[in-house]
C-alpha cells in the first residue's frame, strides 16, 4: 500500500512518521497534552474578553454567524486549512490531523467549565495566563515531532510554493485572517497585540524547555531550517 510522504526541513514526514523509538511514549503524550492545553489556552483568552490570537478571531466571528460553538468551528476551520495542503503538495503528520480535533474539544471542555470572569483585574489574569499557557502549548507539541498544524503547514506550503519569506507569508496569512474575524464580530483588543508580541519568544522558550532529544542528539533543534523554528506561532 502507498505511503502518502511530504519532506520538510529535509526530513521525510507521513502521518505515521515517528511513531517508534525509545521515546514514543514521551512524544506522544507532550503531543496530546500540548494541543489540550492549546485548546484550553485559547478558551481562556475568550473568557478574558480582552482579545484573541489571530486565527481565534476569526473562529469567534464565524461562531457569532453560525452558532456553532467556537470549538466546532475551530474544527471545521482546520479541517478546510488541511485541504487546501493538497494544491500546495503539503502531507499531514499524526500531529496535524490530532491538532485538528483536539484542540476544538478541548476548547469547548474548557469553556464549559470556566465561567465567564467579571473585574477587569480577573480579566487580565485570565489572559496573561492564557498567553502564557498557549506558549507552553506550542512548546510541547511543536516538540513532539509529529508534524506542523493545519494552519503552520499552509503557511510554510505557500512559502515553498511562491518563494517569499515566511515572515511575509505568515503576516499576510494572519492579518486576513484577523481582518475578516473582525467583520464577522471576532474580538480584536489589547490581547490580541500582546499574544502577537510575546507568543515567539514564549514559544521559543518552552520549545527548549521541552525538547526531546533524537536519537543520536543531545536535544531538540530549534534552530536553523527546522519545522520547530518555521512554525512558532506569533
Amino acid at each position: 500500500m502507498h505511503q502518502s510522504t511530504s519532506t520538510i526541513g529535509g526530513r521525510t514526514l507521513s502521518i505515521t512518521s515517528g511513531l517508534r523509538g525509545r521515546r514514543l511514549s514521551r512524544r506522544l503524550l507532550q503531543l496530546y497534552i500540548g494541543l489540550a492545553l492549546y485548546g484550553a489556552s485559547s478558551a481562556l483568552l475568550v473568557r478574558g474578553g480582552l482579545g484573541l490570537e489571530p486565527w481565534g478571531v476569526l473562529h469567534q466571528g464565524l461562531a457569532e454567524r453560525t452558532g456553532l460553538t467556537i470549538g466546532v468551528v475551530s474544527i471545521i476551520v482546520g479541517a478546510a486549512v488541511l485541504l487546501l495542503w493538497v494544491p500546495i503538495r503539503q502531507r499531514p503528520g499524526l500531529g496535524t490531523v490530532s491538532n485538528v480535533f483536539v484542540i476544538g474539544i478541548a476548547m469547548d471542555g474548557t469553556l464549559a467549565a470556566v465561567p465567564a470572569v467579571d473585574g477587569l483585574g480577573a480579566r487580565i489574569a485570565v489572559t496573561a495566563a492564557g498567553i502564557v499557557l498557549n506558549g507552553m502549548a506550542t512548546g510541547l507539541y511543536i516538540s513532539a515531532r509529529f508534524g506542523p498544524g493545519p494552519r503552520d503547514g499552509l503557511m510554510t506550503g505557500l512559502h515553498r510554493l511562491t518563494g517569499r519569506s515566511i515572515r511575509l507569508v505568515r503576516t499576510a496569512i494572519e492579518v486576513a485572517v484577523v481582518a475578516t474575524g473582525f467583520v464577522l464580530g471576532g474580538t480584536v483588543g489589547a490581547a490580541t497585540v500582546v499574544y502577537a508580541l510575546s507568543i515567539g519568544p514564549l514559544a521559543q522558550l518552552f520549545l527548549r524547555v521541552f525538547a526531546v532529544p533524537q536519537a543520536g542528539e543531545g536535544s531538540t533543534v530549534v534552530a536553523g531550517s527546522s519545522p520547530a523554528r518555521v512554525i512558532l506561532r506569533s
